[in-house]
């Protein structure tokens, strides 16, 4: 399975990119949001990939983070939603966007994903509510693991090192919301509160204080889990 491919973008069309490495093209489909942050054409370019193979089908799907791919594993593992739906809940929210939405059971913000009904959202929530907070937890786990890979080609049946392309193309981290978030919800955990709660919390503070710091979103977190009245 080929799980990250690193090389030159040879061409961009609406909804997939071409990605030459070492002389063998990759087409790539992804998200709008994943699309827009691409570089030009033959500029060096790293993605995480999912790789679908069916009896008819064999596609790769492009993703900037870890956090992203997980997201679309667990969206197209929910029953109705596949890799097309998947990838347009991604663009519509980008990862944390979605990481909030289901957290909160905010299915409403995942329905105004383009094909996406009512019945479909709220599958979405009610399924993967539970999901949301090893998933924020990424946000944070993550960020030393990507802080320097090669540029690579990863492909378990080819594990040969990859030729390095001219220029650098390094990896898209987490967002400082994203790391505040996995520490605030660490914190929370720590102090004997539920997954599904803290991260409800922490989304909910998140949202409310976008420019918050982790102690910050600890403190707003935990005034939303104070006892009313």
């Amino acid at each position: 399975m080929i799980g990250k491919l690193t090389g030159r973008l040879d061409y961009r069309a609406q909804d997939h990119v071409l990605i030459d490495v070492r002389g063998v093209g990759y087409i790539v489909y992804c998200s709008d949001r994943t699309m827009a942050a691409l570089p030009g054409a033959g500029e060096a370019v790293a993605l995480y990939t999912d790789m679908v193979v069916r009896e008819d089908l064999m596609q790769l799907y492009g993703f900037t983070s870890l956090v992203e791919k997980e997201w679309h594993r667990l969206l197209t593992s929910v029953q109705g939603v596949g890799a097309k739906v998947s990838l347009a809940i991604l663009g519509a929210l980008g990862p944390d966007g979605v990481s909030r939405a289901i957290a909160l059971g905010d299915w409403a913000s995942v329905k105004a994903a383009k094909g996406v009904g009512p019945k479909t959202a709220q599958r979405i929530v009610l399924d993967l509510k539970d999901k949301a907070p090893g998933v924020m937890a990424m946000g944070g786990a993550v960020m030393d693991a990507m802080d320097g890979p090669g540029l690579e080609v990863v492909d378990d049946a080819d594990p040969a090192p990859a030729a390095k392309p001219a220029g650098k193309a390094p990896p898209k981290k987490p967002s400082g919301a994203a790391a505040a978030s996995a520490g605030a919800l660490s914190a929370l955990g720590n102090l004997g509160y539920g997954p599904s709660d803290a991260a409800a919390a922490v989304a909910e503070a998140a949202a409310t204080y976008p420019d918050a710091d982790e102690p910050e979103l600890i403190r707003a977190a935990l005034r939303l889990l104070a006892p009313k009245g």
